[in-house]
């Protein structure tokens, strides 16, 4: 038994409930094997379901400058599958769920965003430092601007990451809460007991679409982020 909701964020305590047979393991195993479209000579039902998935954020990153730089469309349309299927496996119970947690979120986001950095960098030095100050701004303000722009960008990492580490912790958290209210109040009244487990039903189908909105911001932001890139 979990001492409180938050060690369901702890790795330790699934390695401790399933210590042969993690189902962290098992998930992590089954997302590679159902990504890997290598695998398979023709269209399999994982790849048309897959589909769908890379035309949305294959739209998104050809209204952006990320369509111009190579690489950068096939990577960050395999970064939100992943986060997607990371997601998903957070909503199995039983199963630590990753993408809650900084170290997998900055591992993702901080490579990213400096790539985007070291690349205008050495394409152009001049217009990358010339990005920090707006247009049109008056000269006694240059200074303030260009403080406050190399902040926001400096801060970019920590603000992506921390944005899908936070709304996927507060799901799991919320739904923890009401699992455990409802499991506590179970049989006490027939009306009572079926308008929680329509709650539970209604915000577990709520916290499905948050893992697959919060996967769709986080590559939004990552294609918005490379705009800025010197061109």
């Amino acid at each position: 038994m979990m001492p409180d909701i938050f060690s369901s964020f702890d790795p330790c305590m699934y390695y401790t409930l399933f210590p042969t047979n993690s189902l962290f393991l098992v998930a992590n195993v089954a997302m590679i094997l159902l990504i890997h479209t290598g695998y398979w000579m023709i269209s399999s039902r994982q790849s048309t379901i897959l589909s769908p998935l890379k035309s949305t954020i294959f739209t998104q990153l050809s209204r952006t400058f990320s369509f111009q730089l190579k690489g950068s469309t096939s990577i960050i349309s395999s970064t939100f599958i992943i986060l997607i299927m990371v997601n998903l496996m957070g909503m199995i119970p039983y199963t630590f769920s990753t993408s809650s947690h900084l170290i997998f979120t900055l591992t993702l986001g901080f490579p990213m965003w400096l790539s985007f950095i070291l690349s205008s960098t050495l394409f152009s030095p001049k217009k990358t430092i010339g990005h920090l100050l707006p247009d049109g701004a008056p000269d006694w303000l240059n200074p303030f601007l260009v403080i406050i722009e190399t902040t926001s960008i400096l801060v970019r990492p920590l603000t992506l990451s921390f944005r899908l580490a936070a709304n996927m912790s507060a799901g799991h958290i919320v739904l923890s809460l009401v699992g455990i209210y409802s499991a506590s109040s179970w049989f006490t009244s027939a009306l009572g007991t079926t308008m929680l487990f329509m709650t539970s039903l209604g915000y577990v189908l709520f916290e499905f679409a948050i893992c697959l909105i919060q996967a769709y911001i986080f590559c939004l932001l990552l294609s918005l982020y490379s705009d800025d890139h010197a061109h």
